[in-house]
């Protein structure tokens, strides 16, 4: 009854509407999302890795947008610091569509120095964008001692997701 209620409640210019919005979402692309769970699953698996090598460190985990949804410091995280790097360097692999090492390596080679002037992110090694049905979902941002080590940490979170 309520239902039939909103229904003749609504004018017929808006039920139009939203009948016509209804085809229409039909036809609008979907995409994978990066669920809290999930990024759950590469936090822990990046910190186990992390703690079987011996390598403190922080650790986060955003979604397609470079939103946070976790982030975890560990006990003995060589860099405190990294509590601004690793999601910064999450954020950036995020939004630019690739490993922030890959803009550290054009600033560092010259042939993009113009890529310093991009305020607000971090063009350091350890952001890995995670990668779904071909579709980016989110990154991870490691922070730890040496940026091979942050690389490492973060593609050990990212595999656990194929497991």
């Amino acid at each position: 009854m309520l239902g039939r209620v909103r229904q003749l409640a609504l004018p017929t210019a808006l039920a139009m509407t939203l009948s016509a919005g209804a085809a229409f979402a039909d036809t609008l692309p979907s995409r994978p999302v990066l669920t809290l769970e999930a990024a759950r699953t590469v936090l822990r698996a990046a910190e186990a890795k992390a703690k079987a090598e011996g390598w403190g460190c922080v650790i986060s985990v955003v979604d397609g947008d470079g939103l946070p949804i976790i982030l975890e410091r560990m006990d003995d995280a060589a860099v405190p610091g990294g509590v601004v790097l690793a999601p910064g360097k999450a954020r950036t692999a995020a939004l630019f569509r690739r490993e922030s090492g890959a803009l550290e390596d054009a600033v560092n080679s010259g042939k993009r120095p113009a890529a310093e002037t991009a305020r607000g992110f971090v063009l350091m090694r350890g952001g890995v964008p995670i990668t779904v049905d071909g579709q980016i979902v989110g990154a991870i941002g490691v922070s730890a001692d040496l940026p091979g080590h942050d690389e490492v940490i973060a593609k050990a979170g990212i595999a656990a997701l194929s497991k």
